[in-house]
């Protein structure tokens, strides 16, 4: 029986949300195919936690000693949303250790995590993004130039993040700096995207050797002003259904993108791609490579509507490793 890493925890302010996605993995890894192995990793320490004991993880090998017993992780499912999980660094680091992981490797993953720079590399493929502007912590903007380029309303994110931390939609332009030094809180880059007003959608997807699968589309209507992190994380504040009520043409226009960008990115693992669409065009707002595995998320959903089995899509994703 496979020893499967469930890994957890983080640098940024996801670590709430990876606590919460390291618990829907654990049920939807079948317990009687593998050993499950909970495995938390933050700046301060490096630990398997079985049965609310920690168990300090060796980082020459990744292993860890259970009773005497020396564990060493056969596959890494990582869920940690934000740096090191979802950015490259973990996935350099099992790559040079020979574990195989869930996720893109580290090409990919360090391009998705930038927002700026994955925007800008898929319009190079003819993927329609809204237009944006990048400011790093230290350089100086221009608000007014910002705010003539873009236009009002606009939308201020970290480049690198996620969870909705850290975003703001601003209305006025003296709000835009504010927004920006609150952006800076989470990341040490800042994207400012033109606000592109329409019917915001996400779809799911995994390939294997054999078979791709994509899932079907999920409309997300939140009741807040945009879909921030109460609106991801509170029921009453959104509202998420699947199948999204779009029309077949544009539903099947979505999944091929969603496909395409896997494909040219090199994704690997289950990938969530955000898109708006306005006036009948489909514009990508963000790749998630590490996407949240809440009971509650997106990529549940999305399994439970294509009628599929979690824990056989789980079993897929760990067997085509090896």
């Amino acid at each position: 029986m496979k020893n499967i890493g469930i890994i957890y925890g983080g640098y940024s302010s996801e670590i709430i949300v990876s606590e919460k996605s390291k618990e829907g993995v654990m049920t939807f890894i079948d317990e009687t195919k593998y050993k499950r192995y909970p495995i938390l990793i933050t700046k301060e320490k490096w630990c398997a936690v079985v049965d609310d004991e920690e168990y300090p993880v060796d980082k020459n090998d990744f292993s860890f000693i259970i009773r005497n017993e020396k564990i060493s992780i056969d596959f890494a499912y990582i869920t940690i949303h934000g740096t090191p999980g979802e950015d490259g660094l973990l996935q350099g680091y099992f790559n040079m250790l020979g574990i195989p992981h869930s996720t893109c490797d580290v090409q990919a993953a360090a391009i998705s995590f930038n927002k700026f720079t994955c925007n800008t590399y898929l319009k190079g493929f003819g993927v329609a993004v809204a237009d944006s502007v990048l400011v790093r912590k230290g350089n100086s903007f221009n608000d007014k130039d910002i705010v003539e380029q873009l236009g009002l309303p606009c939308f201020v994110k970290p480049n690198a993040g996620g969870s909705s931390f850290g975003i703001t939609k601003v209305q006025e332009a003296e709000q835009l700096t504010p927004a920006i030094e609150k952006a800076f809180t989470e990341s040490d880059e800042v994207i400012i995207e033109q606000f592109v007003a329409g019917t915001e959608v996400t779809c799911g997807l995994y390939k294997t050797r054999n078979k791709q699968t994509v899932f079907p589309v999920t409309e997300v209507v939140s009741k807040n002003e945009f879909f921030d992190f109460e609106a991801k994380y509170t029921a009453s504040k959104v509202e998420e259904i699947t199948p999204a009520r779009i029309e077949d043409a544009v539903r099947d226009r979505i999944q091929s993108i969603s496909s395409l960008i896997y494909d040219i990115l090199g994704c690997k693992g289950i990938v969530r791609i955000d898109y708006i669409i306005s006036d009948n065009k489909i514009f990508l707002l963000e790749v998630n490579t590490t996407p949240g595995m809440t009971i509650t998320s997106f990529i549940p959903q999305q399994i439970k509507a294509a009628g599929l089995d979690i824990n056989e899509v789980f079993s897929e994703i760990i067997e085509n490793e090896f």
